[in-house]
């Protein structure tokens, strides 16, 4: 009989629990959402199945989903984003876990494979290799799913094009695109959370380098953000031009990558693409650059051609791999080009975490109360559920908002009541 978990070391959940409990303390609004919950039980004899980062925060969520009656597999949604300690203590939570840090693609896929093992109703994806599962090699599953829910950008423009071409085989939620996800999941919390990656991996000091940034779009603008308030002076590259406008008139310079290329010290790849820095782009780099991805996929930074590249390649810190190049300059890749905010780092702070996973438990709780009237397509996260999730998030923050008028209520929805 299989085993109920796999993880690296089941001995290691006490630590694994502390570091749920510290997140919990900075998680309120899904606490809210838990205690709810436990007392209602809207997802009562639901299966669900989850591809996510493993970590303290996702724990959160994962224990929320069992307090509303759901039975939980889960596995992680990139080989080196899971933390072994969490996975560990929430093998001992009676979650059905098959995650550890540094699976081969193999056992990645195996991974998810035996999360499908459990026919799940509901998933939870995070980059959408697990519904792409489903739809590539496990379609026997596709017609007991109520609604899957994807949390990134890379994962939704995955699914918008599987929509496009008539082939999704059940509803599908964009919690990325929810207002109280981009904008500070997204935003807040990959810039702060890839800065921090960089500088453990590394110990540099930002201030005073040239950092170029790849893709202008929310997590772009938080990680150039961030790292301009660090004191870097930063380039930014783009293919939109109407992201590339935004970003001048944000005040940073704008050039395309092979220009950048010979200027930058930094490189912080948040594009959704393919090779964005390649061959050519190496060739023009100065001797000592850093290269980083903030990226889902390790894709954004051509590895191929950086080996093809190189004469020798030695791991010289934790997290950090030197490359010699051919003619002796040196180029530094960080956490094999993976997601560096969670391979070098612990992932997004829980404060905007709580945000996104709140969104999460309540679009499962509506999956379950509208699941029968949804059509095989992408939508969006309820309005309702979006705003809820904003409202709790004051609350708990002790900040108060104005409320309209009956007059002003009136004036905006009229069309007649003008100058």
């Amino acid at each position: 009989m299989s085993p109920e978990y796999e993880v690296k070391d089941i001995n290691l959940s006490r630590k694994g629990r502390q570091l749920i409990e510290w997140a919990e303390a900075h998680m309120p609004v899904l606490l809210k959402i838990r205690k709810r919950f436990t007392k209602e039980k809207p997802l009562e004899g639901t299966q669900i199945g989850a591809a996510l980062h493993v970590t303290k925060e996702t724990g959160v969520l994962v224990k929320t989903l069992k307090a509303g009656g759901a039975s939980v597999a889960l596995c992680g949604s990139n080989p080196l984003s899971t933390n072994d300690n969490v996975a560990a203590a929430l093998a001992e939570e009676e979650i059905n876990v098959y995650a550890w840090r540094g699976e081969t693609t193999e056992e990645y896929y195996r991974c998810m494979n035996r999360v499908l093992e459990y026919s799940p109703r509901i998933i939870h994806d995070d980059g959408a290799d697990m519904i792409c599962l489903v739809h590539e090699k496990r379609q026997n599953l596709g017609k007991d799913i109520i609604v899957a829910q994807e949390e990134t950008t890379t994962g939704v423009n995955r699914l918008r094009t599987m929509e496009k071409r008539g082939v999704l085989k059940f509803p599908v939620i964009a919690v990325n695109d929810a207002r109280t996800k981009r904008l500070f999941d997204n935003r807040y919390g990959t810039g702060q959370s890839t800065i921090d990656g960089i500088l453990r991996a590394t110990g540099i000091l930002l201030a005073g380098k040239r950092i170029v940034v790849a893709g202008y779009g929310w997590c772009g603008r938080g990680i150039a953000m961030r790292a301009r308030g660090m004191g870097a002076d930063v380039i930014v590259t783009e293919i939109d031009p109407v992201k590339a406008l935004e970003a001048v008139m944000d005040g940073f310079a704008v050039k395309p990558m092979i220009e950048a290329a010979t200027l930058g010290e930094v490189f912080v790849t948040a594009t959704g693409n393919a090779k964005v820095i390649r061959r050519e782009h190496m060739r023009l780099m100065k001797n000592g650059a850093i290269l980083a991805n903030a990226g889902h996929f390790n894709v954004e930074i051509s590895i191929p051609d950086l080996q093809a590249l190189s004469k020798d390649r030695e791991l010289v810190l934790p997290n950090v791999e030197a490359f010699t190049l051919l003619d002796g300059r040196r180029l530094y890749l960080l956490g094999e080009g993976r997601l560096v905010n969670l391979v070098c780092s612990e992932g997004h702070p829980p404060e905007v975490m709580d945000m996104s996973f709140a969104n999460q438990a309540l679009c499962a709780e509506y999956a379950m109360k509208n699941g029968k009237e949804l059509e095989k397509r992408m939508y969006d996260v309820p309005e309702e559920v979006d705003n809820l999730v904003a409202k709790l998030k004051l609350e708990t923050m002790s900040v108060t908002v104005d409320r309209p008028t009956e007059e002003q209520i009136k004036y905006i929805k009229s069309w007649k009541l003008g100058t």
